[in-house]
């Protein structure tokens, strides 16, 4: 860190025609490492060039309001005062202070104004500003009479001096720390190390002053929390060595004369009231501290943490969570995750994550990222939750606890009318532009609207009658959660704004005189406050946090992500107001003299949570071990194990071997090529190699038993061969390692490493030697055999090197009866030795007749060999075989150790016949084939939302055609194959990617390959898959049509797809709806199709209409045809209708366009009423939209029918008479919220599942 970073700022004072002080930064003299954190603010404020740069004219503004204000960061030196630059004339880079002026002097003009530094209550007075909220431990003056400054050492300490039962000292570079300007620093003054865990909050100012002439001096102050690892702090540039000892233009006498000078330190401890009063969180245990702990932020869940640490404590809600049944629920369950999240919250010591709840929800990494709104993030929970505590004990808790009821009137005032409707709320959105506080907004929430005039109530069987009109509360919930309207629309730029007035919201408040007369109190509606959940920043980018009272009597604390501290009311709720900063912020005083700036908060609360006074003990009951699931515990337990033991595992990893193991037994049960799958964890359990983890220093013999042991056989029967990877990706041993318990020498590569009394080798020396940088060490435990006379096995006695006469082969059986693959043992054979003289001892192997013909075939290297079709042996080779002559010998044949040879019975034309008729491969090599092209894919149903499917995997062919995999997978799934229809997968996002064509010559290996240029990738294992009401065929003749029923208006919307033949027609697609939809005779009779464009109603398809004229680009809807429509008298017509905000020319791109009867005489007011049954939208939402005639035009113009602003409709209105054009249009104006409250979504939704 720069010694100039502007962690505090120093006095700043100027009078109105001179210029600033200098800014001077306190920081540790320790290689000044130690800069002191600096309180957040939101204003931009940027010191350069000796002023303040602001949007407004250049002001003088306190220390105390710059060292709260974050600030554009500075380049390296902005913060550096350079003397030589103030004598050159060049602009400074930060404002000046002049030694002579007084902190509290109006004037430079003013002599009288001057402090003296002799006077140390006014000094102590203007160095050490009371601190609001702060309470004073003590405090205390000091003066140090420095003397022979030139002589001191370069660091030199000050006498010692007590303060709050601490002492302290001054330290004190005389020739500066590594600078040009002297350094002062206060430090503890203990002999040795601080008491464990000490710490002093301390304010203090330090003065360098003339003791000849007390009016020349240099002053300073700073705040520090000092503790044992930051004991020190201060200036390090205090005053400039070059004019210390001389006067100056500013000066008659110097500030050091005759090497003599006064350093008078004021100091002042204060009390911690939060335990973290600047603190730096370095090594910071919130659970140490507070006795809670926080949650992790995945990236933008700021806001969500906030919500989740709310409901936490609410006590009463978390027993209800914990009371549902998840035992058996996979961690898809977001109550099984919740639960989860609350007992670690419970029990853990450290910050919790929230990846497993966000993941249970569904949300990906758009939404992680994707600030949302908490309102709706908490009705969405509560919906989810409600529903999973169905047929619980848990079932109707939540609406107990956050359900209150609202009562909506309307009240004729001359007769005797009342229409009233009684609704349920979870929360309370209040207004806070234009109001002062709760009450205020409460109280405009139950304000009573009177209707006369032209806006009279019409009261059926009375006509137009003036009335009251408004919104009472019949009772309020438990919890009350409250949410402040800080987002806002603003009319004036359109588009939304974040609301940062000054708003109060007290501790205690009463509800009772917001309920209605016949409201049920015979118990107090008293509330207290139990959280404030604060918005930090603007709207566009900004941070969430929560103060919470986690117990009834307790104090309150903040939470902020992942760190918890304790929170004074002031904290809580004052600073939490908005409006503008007060006269101090974080502790630190403001410049009384300096000009006030209006810099509005960016803090402030948006989401308050009241509980009922009365029912406290049994919202915030104490939740024990009992409340919880003892499956939590159990669980967290062995996931907490097994994390411990893979933990120890990679801290011990570097002195651990990983080795894999093949026996013989491994290699006969292995079905596939090479000797066995080192890596496959699906392959059967005998065929998987043996793990060990072995120590490094171990010796061979100790794996050689552990080998033994195993397999219980004698180690001494058991050597272990190195196996290595080959060019063409095979694993095959290539020379044994040793056997120390036979009387052989080493192998010549470990011979390099053997003493001369022939030590035993190292497990770790020979993986190094032999390992070919694979992670695994991987061997072959040969078990030795008898040796059988007339048997070419190589006794172990011999000696192997690299001219040794003998190899080892492998030996596999293709068996095309049972189909498999499978290993049989090992054989020694000389490498001059045919290539035919395997036959007879193949044939001795597997005791067969020796008349028996058998082919035989070898994995070698990928080089392409010409095919001999004469040869009787075949060589194979990775996806390809090829012949071996017998006749060769196997060095000839460049066969070495660890090849394995295939062999299977030779079939004659008929047997192998006889077996394809039994779908049996009857030859190796288009087995191999078929091993080399397998592979396993996962079929998923593309609609699982819609219909119940099977998920399931298949093992196939690549190159299956597309009419193969129909058949398989219709064999699966019991289905005709040829209703059978896939699509490939996004690998990115598991979503249906495109559909595959039926085409006979398409492989299956080619419907996984992206074969053009695309930016996503296809999943290579999965396919989706339908069961079509149709075949292939008869789709070929089918047009998918998509389209909106309208079942409510236009309020709701869903989307169908449907398939209609290419030559049908408009009644075609209403029978497939009617059938897809389960509608019945009366509203399948009376279906509207029309067609919309750009957001505009563009025509009604007769039921005549042919489908081929239906074009991709329109929009299509359905709906069934109002019933006003269907009593049209004589003179009604109809009008499009359409969405639009502001200008008609800019239509809403998601709103749904509709048809609306026009009554001839009708007044705009039953016009209303008509349009919110035809549309479906109801209260706010619709009282906010405007109505408008637009007649076709080029620029067309709105004529609007009530009131821009009261959305008052004009009785006399008429809208056949506005409307009189036949191609006049009728407008919606209002603003376009992506359509999420019309039914179509835009960006990440809010979603759990």
């Amino acid at each position: 860190m720069h010694p100039s970073f502007p962690r505090h700022l120093g006095p700043i004072r100027a009078g109105p025609n001179e210029p600033p002080s200098p800014v001077l930064i306190p920081i540790s003299h320790q290689d000044n490492l130690h800069p002191q954190p600096a309180p957040p603010h939101p204003s931009p404020l940027v010191l350069k060039g000796g002023h303040y740069k602001t949007k407004s004219p250049p002001l003088l503004i306190s220390p105390s309001s710059v060292g709260i204000m974050d600030m554009e960061q500075p380049d390296d030196q902005a913060m550096v005062i350079d003397g030589s630059d103030q004598d050159n004339g060049k602009t400074q880079d930060v404002t000046i202070i002049s030694p002579q002026q007084s902190i509290d002097s109006g004037s430079a003009d003013d002599k009288d104004s001057i402090l003296l530094a002799d006077d140390h209550e006014a000094m102590k007075k203007s160095l050490l500003a009371d601190i609001p909220d702060l309470e004073t431990e003590d405090e205390t003056t000091y003066t140090w009479k420095i003397e022979n400054w030139r002589k001191m050492e370069r660091r030199s300490r000050g006498p010692v001096f007590h303060c709050g039962g601490a002492p302290w000292r001054v330290l004190f570079f005389p020739q500066g720390n590594n600078c040009d300007f002297t350094s002062f620093y206060l430090e503890q003054g203990f002999d040795e190390k601080p008491p464990e865990n000490w710490y002093k909050c301390v304010q203090f100012g330090l003065v360098l002053w003339n003791p000849n002439d007390p009016s020349v001096h240099v002053t300073h102050q700073a705040h520090h929390r000092f503790t044992a690892d930051e004991g020190d702090w201060g200036f390090t540039k205090f005053a400039e060595l070059r004019s210390l000892m001389c006067p100056t233009k500013e000066r008659a006498r110097p500030l050091v004369e005759d090497e003599s000078a006064n350093l008078t330190a004021y100091v002042r401890v204060v009390k911690d009231p939060t335990g973290v009063l600047w603190h730096n969180f370095l090594n910071y245990d919130s659970k140490k501290e507070t006795g809670y702990v926080g949650l992790k932020n995945q990236g933008a869940t700021c806001y969500l943490n906030s919500l989740l640490q709310s409901l936490y404590f609410t006590n009463s809600f978390r027993k209800a969570v914990y009371q549902i049944p998840t035992e058996n629920e996979p961690l898809s369950n977001s109550a099984l995750t919740l639960q989860r999240l609350f007992y670690l919250l419970q029990t853990s010591n450290e910050a919790v994550g929230t990846y497993e709840l966000t993941r249970s929800f569904g949300w990906e990494t758009q939404d992680i990222f994707a600030q949302q709104d908490v309102q709706e993030l908490n009705r969405i929970l509560m919906e989810s939750l409600e529903q999973k505590m169905k047929g619980t004990q848990a079932e109707n808790s939540l609406t107990k606890l956050f359900v209150g009821k609202t009562k909506t009137y309307i009240k004729c005032i001359n007769v005797d009318y009342t229409s009233e409707r009684i609704e349920d709320f979870w929360d309370i959105q209040l207004n806070v532009r234009g109001f002062k506080n709760l009450d205020g907004s409460f109280r405009d929430y139950i304000a009573v609207e009177t209707m006369d005039g032209e806006n009279k109530y019409f009261a059926e069987g009375h006509g137009l009658q003036d009335a009251k009109k408004g919104v009472i509360f019949e009772s309020f919930p438990e919890v009350l959660h409250l949410h402040l309207k800080r987002f806002e629309y603003d009319l004036n730029t359109y588009a939304m704004q974040k609301v940062n007035d000054h708003y109060e919201f007290p501790e205690e408040f009463d509800a009772a005189p917001y309920l209605s007369e016949d409201a049920d109190k015979s118990e107090p509606y008293t509330y207290a406050l139990h959280g404030v959940l604060v918005h930090s920043g603007d709207l566009n980018a900004g941070h969430y946090y929560a103060f919470l009272r986690p117990e009834k009597d307790g104090r309150f604390l903040k939470f902020d992500d992942d760190r918890v501290t304790k929170a004074t009311l002031r904290e809580t709720m004052d600073e939490n107001f908005g409006g503008d900063y007060g006269p101090a912020t974080n502790g630190l005083p403001r410049n009384p003299q300096a000009r006030a700036i209006s810099i509005k908060r960016s803090m402030n609360a948006y989401m308050l949570v009241y509980l009922r006074k009365n029912k406290i003990d049994e919202i915030l009951p104490a939740v024990t071990e009992a409340d919880t699931p003892p499956h939590l515990q159990k669980k967290l337990d062995e996931e907490r194990a097994n994390r411990e033991l893979r933990k120890r595992e990679r801290d011990e990893q570097h002195l651990y071997l990983n080795v894999k193991v093949i026996t013989e037994s491994q290699f006969k049960a292995h079905q596939g090529f090479d000797l066995t799958s080192w890596d496959d964890k699906d392959q059967p359990e005998e065929a998987q190699p043996r793990h060990y983890r072995v120590l490094k220093a171990s010796l061979v013999k100790d794996l050689v038993e552990k080998v033994a042991t195993d397999i219980r056989v004698d180690p001494s029967n058991v050597r272990l061969w190195i196996m290595v990877n080959r060019q063409n990706k095979t694993v095959r041993p290539d020379q044994p390692l040793t056997i120390p318990e036979m009387s052989m020498v080493l192998d010549s590569l470990f011979k390099k490493i053997q003493s001369s009394n022939a030590r035993t080798l190292g497990i770790e020396d020979a993986s190094n030697k032999h390992n070919n940088k694979s992670s695994d060490f991987r061997l072959w435990a040969e078990v030795a055999t008898e040796t059988k006379p007339g048997k070419n096995l190589e006794p172990w006695a011999q000696a192997r090197d690299s001219n040794s006469a003998w190899i080892v082969v492998f030996l596999k059986r293709y068996d095309p009866e049972s189909q498999s693959l499978r290993g049989v043992g090992h054989l020694y054979m000389r490498k001059n030795d045919k290539v035919g003289e395997l036959i007879p001892a193949i044939l001795t192997e597997m005791n067969w007749p020796q008349s028996t013909s058998l082919k035989l075939y070898e994995v070698l290297t990928p080089l392409s060999l010409p095919v001999d079709h004469n040869a009787d042996i075949i060589e194979i080779k990775p996806q390809m075989i090829e012949p071996m002559k017998s006749k060769q010998t196997f060095n000839q044949a460049e066969i070495q150790d660890g090849d394995i040879i295939c062999f299977q019975k030779a079939y004659t034309e008929k047997e192998a016949q006889a077996l394809l008729r039994e779908n049996f491969i009857p030859d190796a090599k288009d087995f191999y084939d078929l091993l080399v092209n397998r592979t396993v894919i996962k079929f998923r149903p593309k609609n699982s939302h819609v219909t119940e499917g099977k998920v399931f995997d298949l093992t196939l062919n690549k190159k299956m055609t597309y009419d193969q995999l129909a058949d398989k997978v219709g064999d699966y799934l019991d289905a005709p194959p040829t209703h059978l229809r896939f699509t490939t997968i996004n690998a990115a996002t598991g979503g249906a990617r495109s559909i595959i064509k039926r085409n006979p010559n398409m492989t299956l290996h080619q419907m996984l390959t992206t074969t053009y240029y695309s930016n996503t990738t296809i999943s290579p294992n999965s396919l989706y898959y339908e069961v079509l009401e149709l075949s292939l065929t008869e789709l070929e003749t089918m047009k998918t049509l998509k389209l909106y029923w309208l079942p409510e208006g236009i309020v709701k919307e869903e989307l169908v797809e449907i398939l209609v033949p290419k030559n049908g027609q408009v009644q075609d697609i209403a029978a497939i709806l009617q059938k897809k939809l389960d509608l019945d005779e009366e509203t399948a009779s009376k279906l509207r199709f029309y067609e919309s464009h750009l957001g505009k109603f563009y025509k009604e398809l007769e039921i005549t209409f042919n489908v081929t004229g239906i074009q991709d680009y329109m929009s299509l809807f359905a709906e069934r045809k109002p019933t006003e429509e269907l009593e049209m008298e004589e003179g009604d017509r109809f009008i499009n209708a359409f969405h639009f905000h502001k200008e008609p020319s800019k239509a809403h791109s998601f709103g749904i366009p509709f048809r609306f009867v026009v009554k001839q005489g009708e007044i705009f007011e039953k016009t209303k009423e008509r349009l919110q049954i035809r549309t479906g939208i109801k209260g706010k939402p619709f009282e906010k939209i405007k109505f408008a005639v637009v007649r076709k035009s080029s620029v067309p113009k709105p004529i609007y029918l009530s009131d821009a602003f009261a959305n008052i409709l004009a009785i006399e209105d008429i809208l056949a008479d506005v409307a009189s054009e036949a191609d006049d249009l009728l407008g919606l104006d209002h603003v376009d919220k992506n359509s999420r409250t019309w039914g179509r979504s835009g960006g990440p939704e809010i979603r759990i599942r």
